[in-house]
């Protein structure tokens, strides 16, 4: 075994092999450095075996993290036959041309068409009528411009609140002053308005889509709190009750859009004024999306299946269902089915990598692994341990393939961006490993920079640009790498929700920087206040992300609504824990919901199996 030993002074030996070990490492040899205190120098052992026999030798770290709820075979099993059942495919073509009708009808009354509108979307039938709707707000606004606007819309509270809540949902800069109307000499809004339920409910929801320095929205949203709650203890009906519940809960800006949509199709059957086509497409909808959700996450089950990455790292979290789950919270439209599974191989790469980070590697391996990343260089596979050595070829012959692809059918070469994106986020997860090695509590401003680096919301939102765009222009190539605030606001409003469920349990593991913590170090307050100075931080980031829908023009509006979707579906998954991590009853049920169980709607002789047998 070579030899080689490098005079240092012994405050530099720390530095060296955390740091510059990959300098020293071939791609024949790992370089494994032993400190030698008493004479300050840096012995590395050259040895092409040193990696294996420092992999059986390290003593290692365990989350104890728990298996899959959802079993490969269980998976497999499911049958929802919505999909491809000829008499709902008629019967759904039928009812798309009623409902179109009735949104295109000129005829009807304007805030009875904007309530249509809001009712087609919340039922999440939006993407089947884009353009009907498109067409029917640009009437609206222009409508709004013209002396004789609609006198229903001035005055009511409610079709004020809706009106500016569907326009500023599609990206239009409709102003706050609209809500002038409804305040007194002093700008506070009229006592008098809080008597309106339904314009407490409509004011509420459309205040969560402000930007920053809109003090009137500010304003809306409290004033509508208050009122909300003080309705809560009157005596509301039961359906009203369970609407302010549901609002005072999580805002349906925040809200993640297909739960929203199931939850949504419960509470408008009870309507005695609900519209029964709209109902009924809306039910039969929601089926036939879940059945091309089962067939995408079969596919994707039987691919991580064979990529057996779960089978020989019995240290990571095994979540494929709930990566699924993730990417349907990101985009659930049927023609989004490519992003989906893309986006899932994406989230079971990241999850698994993120636990050789937080829990197993040394700090010496994730260095090099980190290093390899960086070079994606083949050949520094040589260096890593076996374990590490099946990660760096998954990602990499998967990240590959992407890259093909995307070459094959767009033409471009988006490697660079890709591996940048990643090389950044590995770079992110070895600083925080680092501070936990250091025993190091970082000022919050540099926790928190690195920590919407390190949440992995960058990696889903660069590769989804490639996936959802057939050319890329050189400004968003260039917003991309320098990490745009379209990317940034998210991923702060994902690395706050995690930080607030997840702290606990990251400090068993030993790791020492979490928001919460390095914000009451840094303060002297405590864990209360530390939460709700988050939560606020998180309500300001959602501004700013507001703004980028109507102000940004570089990317596209897919991926605009993208970024939305993912601050919504890291909002829901950590609203009540790791619904990631250590998923509960919670987070069952949620898929349950969305992918597993159907809405029951069909008569006998339908003969559609509702549940898998």
């Amino acid at each position: 075994m070579a030899l080689l030993v490098l005079q240092l002074p012994s405050s530099n030996i720390n530095h060296v092999c955390s740091t510059h070990l990959p300098t020293y490492a071939t791609a024949k040899t790992l370089l494994l450095c032993q400190k030698q205190k008493h004479h300050g120098q840096l012995r590395c052992f050259a040895s092409t075996t040193a990696a294996t026999t420092s992999h059986s030798e390290v003593q290692r770290k365990s989350a104890n993290y728990q298996p899959s709820t959802w079993s490969y075979d269980f998976v497999q099993s499911l049958r929802n036959d919505y999909h491809d059942h000829e008499v709902l495919q008629n019967k759904v073509k039928k009812l798309d041309e009623d409902v179109r009708s009735m949104i295109n009808n000129e005829n009807s009354d304007l805030l009875a068409k904007l309530e249509l509108i809001d009712e087609v979307q919340r039922l999440g039938l939006g993407y089947r009528f884009e353009k009907e709707i498109t067409r029917a707000l640009d009437n609206v606004v222009l409508a709004s411009n013209s002396k004789g606007y609609n006198e229903r819309i001035v005055k009511s509270l409610h079709a004020t609140a809706l009106s500016f809540r569907l326009l500023r949902q599609r990206g239009s800069d409709v102003s706050q002053d609209v809500f002038n109307s409804f305040t007194d000499e002093k700008s506070n809004f009229k006592e008098c308005l809080r008597r309106d339920v339904k314009g407490m409910l409509s004011l509420y929801e459309a205040s969560y889509l402000g930007f920053e320095g809109e003090d009137l929205l500010d304003e809306a949203m409290e004033f509508a709190r208050v009122g909300l709650e003080d309705h809560l203890k009157s005596h509301v009906s039961k359906s009203v009750a369970e609407q302010i519940q549901h609002a005072l809960e999580v805002p349906l800006h925040h809200r993640m859009q297909r739960l929203e949509a199931r939850w949504y199709i419960e509470a408008y059957s009870k309507k005695e004024d609900a519209n029964p086509v709209v109902l009924e497409l809306a039910k039969l909808d929601f089926n036939i999306v879940q059945s091309v959700l089962q067939g995408e996450l079969q596919e994707m089950s039987r691919w991580w299946n064979n990529m057996g990455l779960s089978n020989n790292l019995t240290f990571t979290r095994d979540r494929l269902v709930e990566c699924f789950f993730w990417t349907v919270g990101i985009g659930f439209q049927p023609q989004l089915g490519h992003l989906r599974k893309q986006l899932t191989k994406v989230a079971a790469l990241v999850t698994t990598i993120d636990d050789v980070y937080d829990v197993y590697g040394t700090l010496d391996e994730l260095v090099l692994f980190t290093d390899a990343v960086q070079r994606w260089d083949i050949k520094a596979v040589r260096d890593l341990p076996d374990y590490m050595k099946l990660c760096f070829l998954a990602l990499y012959n998967t990240i590959n393939e992407i890259v093909y692809d995307t070459l094959k059918e767009k033409g471009g070469n988006i490697l660079p961006y890709l591996t940048k994106a990643w090389a950044d986020m590995f770079k992110a997860f070895l600083q925080e490993t680092k501070w936990s090695s250091d025993k190091e509590m970082p000022t919050f401003k540099d926790y928190l920079n690195n920590g919407w680096r390190s949440v992995s919301g960058t990696i889903f939102l660069v590769h989804s640009y490639f996936i959802l765009n057939q050319t890329f222009t050189k400004e968003a190539l260039e917003g991309l790498e320098n990490y745009h605030g379209l990317l940034r606001w998210p991923s702060i409003i994902f690395r706050l929700s995690n930080d607030l469920s997840t702290a606990a349990a990251e400090l068993e593991r030993g790791e020492t920087a979490n928001s919460i913590h390095c914000y009451m170090r840094g303060t002297n307050l405590s864990e209360e206040h530390a939460r709700k100075h988050l939560n606020n931080m998180a309500g300001t980031t959602w501004k700013k992300l507001n703004k980028e829908r109507v102000v940004n023009r570089m990317f596209g509006e897919s991926l605009v609504e993208t970024a939305i979707n993912l601050a919504r579906i890291a909002k829901c998954t950590y609203q009540y824990g790791d619904g990631h991590g250590a998923p509960d009853i919670r987070a069952k049920n949620r898929v349950l919901s969305l992918i597993i169980e159907p809405i029951p709607v069909l008569d006998e002789r339908d003969q559609i199996p509702c549940l898998p047998k």
